[in-house]
């Protein structure tokens, strides 16, 4: 199913302990799969969507922000449980970038799951960039 045919919904989601809660609008069921240093040590699937489309509905004061190498992706955590349910990344710093793991209920298997080479970001960005393009 393409990104044009997908009827568009709505998760809600969160941190691991119920203090972080957003809700996201879903129009397309792909997550990437990024091998790079901190995205294998969180398991983080990305689901990349415009601002507007997440709402950020509870823990806006116990979020924390970490930031490395260049300073551009915003990776926002829990203070109290540590997850990290979502953040701003460098790839597309004007959307947010959902933990599709951290949505709730059992969804990850309505997902496809795309490897991304996150190791090699600068050669490989284009290809995350190019799909944000394409569905717009």
């Amino acid at each position: 199913m393409s990104a044009q045919t997908e009827e568009p919904i709505t998760y809600e989601g969160g941190c691991h302990c119920g203090a972080v809660r957003f809700r996201v609008i879903v129009d397309e069921h792909k997550a990437d799969d990024c091998n790079c240093s901190i995205c294998r040590k969180k398991g983080f699937l990305h689901l990349i969507v415009p601002s507007e489309r997440f709402t950020l509905l509870s823990g806006a004061d116990l979020l924390t922000t970490y930031t490395f190498n260049t300073g551009v992706a915003k990776h926002t955590f829990c203070r109290i449980c540590g997850i990290h349910p979502f953040y701003r990344p460098r790839s597309h710093p004007e959307s947010i970038d959902v933990n599709v793991r951290c949505l709730d209920g059992d969804v990850v298997s309505r997902f496809r799951i795309v490897p991304f080479d996150g190791v090699n970001w600068e050669q490989n960005v284009h290809l995350i960039r190019s799909e944000a393009l394409d569905t717009d």
